[in-house]
């Protein structure tokens, strides 16, 4: 494996492992925060009761009152501060009841009933805790699934440079029907970027399907189109006749050229010195899925790719957002807007105003792959270190002190050389102190 690739999933398990522990983290954590709040104000409404009912002297008609605290503390405190608060509550019930000179029966029946809304406030904070815990643990697995299906690309892989930026339609999700990957392998990058038909968790699992075959082809296959080949015929042996998916396939060899087979989906974006260009297809081929239909086969479309080229790989949830005046949104035009040296800072100001653009809430999963080839540095040579030694000194031999031998006119005709100061003759000559360069 190589270098790059071993790299790549070392990030991708650095950041799947980081976000799932951010995320349970942040899951223990939000009842703590939460219940600091809702700690304070149920212990206020109850020392209020208390206080109403002895400054205005109401006694046991502001005593059922007190159930409010316990009540409210059980809505996102753990169950140790609701009894905390109930006793609380029940305390300061005795003492009301006791001032209001009711009688004993009265006054047992209401603290009864007080103590019954505590254990029931209590055991209600037992089962919601209990559930929270679960929830936390699904969606931490869901989050696993989630990057195990779309993995963090690193912001430098190979030659490139590389951002992705991804919309979930639906809520709480963070994939969908749209799917993008990256992959270093022995032909060179190679990345898809795609969009399923439907939406959910079919299109979820189509997506995962198309994901798989592509990974394992990439590394495997030599030509991009066997590639694409690989993925169709799977498609075909798991699809139904009314699914497809609309992607473009792209590789980089390595020659100064990228190559791309597009099957039915929006045109890449080429930024270069000439400006902003579609890559328009030639011959544009069916989608995945559809390939027993007819049409014409995928084929490989090669572009001058150079120093300081970019490529945008994105799914039509970007170019078929619309805001309130039902206008689409002008990719092209934003895109030059926004263009920097860098990857993430073209494509961080994209994504915010794509999601202003619609109000904040995108109806359709959007994805943005860039990847750029920065300009090749130039080594500085570094302070200190010595000159090479030229050829024609390193080709002489050694020979002992005014030694003269005649030299082959193959190599230098009709010349001798003298030796320098401290050599000594050998059968293979040899130097005791160092050529003098």
């Amino acid at each position: 494996m190589s270098r790059a690739a071993q790299a790549h999933q070392h990030d991708h398990r650095t950041a799947r492992m980081g976000t799932a522990r951010a995320h349970r983290a942040a899951a223990r954590n939000r009842p703590r925060i939460d219940g600091r709040l809702f700690t304070v104000l149920p212990a206020l409404i109850v020392s209020a009761v208390a206080l109403l009912a002895l400054v205005g002297g109401a006694g046991m008609i502001c005593l059922p009152l007190l159930v409010v605290g316990p009540a409210l503390a059980a809505a996102l405190n753990r169950p140790y501060v609701v009894l905390a608060i109930g006793l609380l509550a029940v305390a300061l019930g005795a003492v009301l009841g006791v001032r209001s000179g009711a009688p004993g029966a009265e006054q047992a029946i209401v603290l009864s009933a007080l103590a019954a809304v505590i254990l029931a406030s209590s055991l209600e904070s037992v089962l919601r805790c209990r559930r929270e815990r679960i929830l936390a643990d699904v969606r931490s697995v869901a989050e696993a699934a989630q990057h195990a299906l779309l993995r963090p690309v690193p912001s430098v892989v190979g030659d490139f440079q590389v951002a992705v930026r991804y919309s979930a339609a639906a809520a709480e999700a963070r994939i969908g029907g749209d799917l993008y990957a990256l992959v270093p392998t022995q032909y060179g990058i190679r990345l898809i970027v795609g969009d399923v038909r439907g939406k959910g968790l079919p299109a979820v699992g189509t997506a995962a399907l198309v994901l798989g075959v592509f990974r394992e082809a990439a590394y495997d296959e030599p030509d991009l189109v066997d590639v694409v080949a690989r993925i169709e015929r799977s498609l075909a042996r798991n699809l139904g006749a009314d699914d497809f998916v609309t992607a473009v396939v792209v590789g980089y060899p390595g020659d100064g050229t990228m190559e791309v087979v597009n099957c039915g989906h929006v045109s890449p974006l080429l930024v270069s010195a000439r400006g902003i260009t579609a890559v328009e297809t030639a011959r544009p081929a069916p989608p995945l899925g559809l390939g027993a239909i007819g049409g014409e086969p995928p084929s490989v479309q090669v572009l001058p790719f150079t120093d300081g080229d970019q490529l945008l790989l994105y799914t039509d949830g970007v170019t078929e957002a619309r805001d309130q005046k039902r206008e689409f949104y002008p990719l092209t035009e934003r895109l030059a807007e926004h263009l920097s040296d860098d990857p993430h800072g073209t494509l961080d100001p994209l994504h915010q105003e794509l999601l202003a653009y619609v109000g904040g809430r995108l109806h359709d999963d959007a994805a943005l792959l860039l990847v750029r080839k920065p300009h090749a540095a130039v080594p500085a040579p570094e302070a200190g270190a010595a000159a090479p030694v030229p050829e024609a000194h390193a080709a002489v031999p050694a020979l002992e002190e005014d030694a003269t031998v005649p030299v082959s006119a193959a190599t230098v005709p009709a010349a001798t050389v003298q030796a320098p100061a401290g050599c000594r003759a050998a059968a293979e000559p040899v130097c005791e102190e160092p050529f003098p360069v």
